[in-house]
């Protein structure tokens, strides 16, 4: 509503500003109908770039002031569906080798000294690129915080697990690391298996996807338990490894803040407001009703301590 009425607000201060004189060929004062339309729909196709931009600059800008409150590097690694240029396409984003490559360097460009706070927002993605830079924040020699104001689960959790200090908002999220292959979890493959009386009337297909996971499933839990024994010690870190890497639960299972901080991980819940601040400068694509409203701001319990909102002074009891 509000960029139709710029572009109408536009169109009226065109037809303003020149003559009332019709000049030959039917155009007022130099610009025909025509040349009004083509630059509004310029305008108009320009308008979502431009927006994008200022968008980078608000988070650069937010960004900068986290790293001054806190004396350190921040690094984003936050998956929504984006808009495509000038078209607004939405496409839903993984962790990939681009992002790992990204934030290797990021990471290569910091001081030894430097701490650095990676705000997390993924649903995960490829194990390689995780892994990749999971290993390049273990080796970082300052701290490293995961912060984490929503969810991070699969790949997401294995770069979380690298840091030295996990801070999650009150109801986020993280999530197992089993392996996947395909649409299947490598522990149900086993066991499908496993399960089969004669192997020989398996197909070699589902043998050789059986073997796939069982040296996933291997080298996932090597991996987790290295990441983990600096903060836990080799015997928890192992105990904590297989619950986390080894099928327990569903891929989707949700461990909560409190959960996380029973298997013994470095988690707290005082996720600072710089982050829920730029993480709203990371919004879903526009063109489409929001799914959730309310009104952005604090409420506060009311004087009469019984969780409703408090009456006018002036109105009666």
């Amino acid at each position: 509503m509000r960029r139709l009425l710029i572009l109408v607000g536009m169109t009226l201060a065109l037809t303003a500003c020149v003559p009332a004189e019709t000049a030959p060929g039917g155009n007022v004062g130099g610009f025909g109908l025509l040349d009004i339309i083509w630059l509004l729909f310029i305008i108009s196709s320009l308008q979502p770039l431009l927006q994008q931009r200022m968008l980078m600059a608000q988070r650069v800008r937010a960004i900068r002031a986290l790293e001054r409150k806190r004396n350190s590097r921040v690094i984003t690694l936050i998956h929504r569906q984006e808009g495509l240029a000038l078209f607004g396409i939405p496409f839903a984003r993984y962790i990939d080798i681009d992002d790992s490559e990204q934030l290797l360097r990021a990471i290569e460009l910091t001081d030894d000294d430097v701490a650095i706070d990676l705000i997390l927002h993924t649903p995960g993605g490829l194990v390689l690129a995780a892994e990749q830079i999971a290993h390049a924040l273990k080796e970082h020699p300052a701290k490293v915080t995961a912060f984490i104001p929503h969810y991070a689960m699969s790949g997401g959790t294995l770069i979380a697990l690298a840091a030295d200090e996990i801070v999650m908002s009150p109801s986020a999220v993280l999530g197992p690391v089993d392996p996947q292959l395909g649409q299947y979890a490598a522990r149900s493959i086993v066991e499908a298996v496993e399960a089969k009386s004669d192997v020989n009337k398996v197909d070699d297909e589902t043998l050789i996807l059986a073997d796939l996971a069982r040296k996933a499933l291997k080298q996932v839990q090597a991996f987790v338990q290295d990441l983990l024994e600096p903060k836990l010690g080799a015997e928890r870190a192992a105990e904590v490894a297989d619950t986390l890497s080894q099928g327990h639960w569903t891929h989707d299972y949700p461990l909560l803040a409190a959960e996380a901080k029973a298997l013994g991980l470095p988690i707290s819940t005082e996720l600072p407001n710089e982050v829920r601040e730029i993480m709203q400068l990371y919004p879903q694509p526009r063109g489409r009703r929001p799914s959730v409203e309310y009104i952005p701001m604090p409420y506060r319990a009311p004087e009469d301590g019984r969780g409703r909102p408090s009456r006018d002074r002036g109105s009666p009891s």
